[in-house]
């Protein structure tokens, strides 16, 4: 259980909302937990004790899914699934885990993160990938210059600094999750993937279902 207060509908600020809607339909997850992903949901309304913090996150979650980016799904997922193994964070490692399904990661792939140094299943850049996501979070961001330089033979500067944002971040919120005892964390930290949907965390299905939760919310036709 959360260690910290969680909000009500009720009590949620506009921006939160359309979240609650997407993820919840008319329930109150305080009284009815559970997300279509298996989770409790317990995230979602303990985040939004601090409406500015919510809605950081939330912004921050849309940015990586953004069909603005320029890193590749595959090694984006890849890099959050492995950081939520490296800061022992059962709620990352078990939903990016489902997430990696969604961008056409193989379940031998998805097996082997957690020992990815000794697996033969691994393409040259994902392994670069895998590589830096150790330094960032294992060695708190001291990165020898041959993973740096194994990474720069595979992305440009650009999908570099949108990787190091989006790992940076996944340790943040795999830290936090441990710290305040939210979703799977709430467990002894076991890290497996628990039972859910995948399908409803792919970027299509979140942006579809988002417009929809705004559309309700704000008191708009549901048009399917």
């Amino acid at each position: 259980m959360s260690r910290l207060r969680r909000v009500r509908r009720s009590e949620l600020h506009p921006g939160a909302q359309p979240v609650f809607q997407m993820l919840f339909g008319d329930r109150d997850p305080v009284d009815e937990p559970g997300t279509p992903t298996g989770s409790p949901g317990d995230w979602w309304s303990t985040f939004a004790l601090v409406p500015d913090v919510f809605d950081h996150a939330v912004a921050g979650i849309a940015l990586y899914r953004s069909p603005k980016r320029l890193l590749d799904p595959r090694l984006r997922e890849l890099g959050q699934t492995r950081v939520g193994w490296c800061v022992g964070s059962r709620f990352v490692y078990s939903q990016h885990r489902k997430a990696c399904r969604t961008v056409g990661i193989s379940d031998e792939k998805i097996d082997a993160i957690e020992a990815w140094e000794t697996a033969t299943c691994f393409d040259d850049d994902e392994r670069a990938v895998l590589a830096y996501t150790d330094a960032l979070s294992i060695q708190h961001g001291r990165v020898p210059d041959g993973v740096f330089a194994a990474l720069q033979a595979h992305l440009s500067d650009e999908e570099i600094l949108e990787l190091t944002y989006i790992v940076c971040t996944y340790a943040m919120h795999g830290v936090m999750s441990r710290a305040l005892r939210l979703e799977f964390d709430a467990d002894p930290p076991v890290l497996v993937e628990q039972p859910g949907d995948a399908d409803s965390l792919s970027d299509e299905h979140t942006r579809r279902e988002f417009r929809r939760a705004l559309k309700l919310v704000e008191g708009g036709p549901d048009d399917g």
